[in-house]
């Protein structure tokens, strides 16, 4: 069996039509029937139902046609990683992170890291982090950003900065000439909080029950500018990382005296799966290790 007899049938496994097969892959229709024909007799079996001009996958035809585009696929993987390996400053990296890092921290991550690779390019995703670490797992994603996870076998995830949590009042609210309070001083408070998934939520939930608080929530969003825009209405008070968009609301955030509120904040990636070496120089960069 000869490399040019797969490609040759899977290319009229997919037009059913030898003339129309024929012409895509620039050889006679003639030659092209005879190599299918000895593809069939090296299998043994008719991988087609020939019905005049028109050929339809029979049974077999269909089977070997799941196991040709796997086989196909692996092969163009595979001459990718030689690709990316003869040029690791070019090509693209698969990174996804929590919506809050969004609007800072990624932007200028990447900003940095273009500025000596100015040919690699992202391909972008947000999610909470339960959904960041399944991207992982399965390898549908090289790298993620999310905050500190339980250690997991074949998944690697370094630390890379812990921020402080506070406590987010409106301008108007009498908290709010306070510069800092305990977490247990907002317990009868209306609470605005990310739903649940999301790593700063699994945050709060901890912290809360730490300071034996049970929060009355009123409200589950999904992104920091939505909780806070809520909280600047005096609809809630909140606990959220010091973002810089906080700055341009209504809101004045109290940092928290009583438990310690932080988060820390990681990149991981899947230790037995292939990284292309663009990903692994990003690594390196971010890390300041060598990957």
């Amino acid at each position: 069996m000869e490399w040019h007899q797969i490609q040759y049938f899977q290319t009229v496994a997919r037009t059913q039509h030898f003339t129309r097969a024929a012409e895509l892959l620039s050889i006679s229709q003639p030659a092209l029937s005879r190599s299918i024909s000895r593809l069939e007799e090296e299998l043994g079996v008719l991988l087609f139902e020939r019905q005049g001009r028109t050929i339809v996958l029979n049974q077999y035809g269909q089977r070997f046609l799941q196991r040709v585009e796997r086989a196909i696929q692996e092969i163009e993987i595979g001459k990718q990683e030689i690709l990316d390996a003869i040029d690791p400053d070019r090509g693209n990296v698969s990174l996804a992170f929590l919506h809050s890092l969004g609007i800072e921290f990624v932007p200028e991550l990447i900003s940095s890291f273009q500025a000596h690779h100015p040919q690699v390019t992202f391909q972008l995703s947000q999610a909470s982090s339960d959904v960041l670490l399944d991207q992982i797992r399965t390898g549908s994603i090289d790298i993620a950003l999310f905050a500190r996870m339980k250690p997991e076998d074949g998944i690697r995830w370094e630390p890379l900065l812990t921020e402080d949590l506070y406590i987010i009042v409106s301008n108007y609210h009498p908290l709010a000439a306070f510069d800092e309070v305990e977490l247990k001083e907002i317990a009868n408070e209306p609470f605005i909080a990310l739903k649940r998934g999301y790593g700063l939520r699994n945050i709060t939930d901890k912290l809360f029950k730490e300071a034996g608080v049970s929060p009355h929530i009123t409200f589950e969003g999904e992104d920091i500018s939505t909780v806070a825009g809520l909280v600047a209405t005096k609809l809630g008070v909140s606990l959220l990382p010091g973002v810089k968009v906080l700055e341009t609301m209504h809101v004045k955030p109290l940092r928290v005296t009583s438990p310690h509120c932080s988060r820390t904040i990681g990149i991981a990636w899947k230790e037995d799966r292939y990284l292309p070496p663009v990903a692994k120089r990003f690594l390196s960069f971010v890390t300041g290790k060598e990957i």
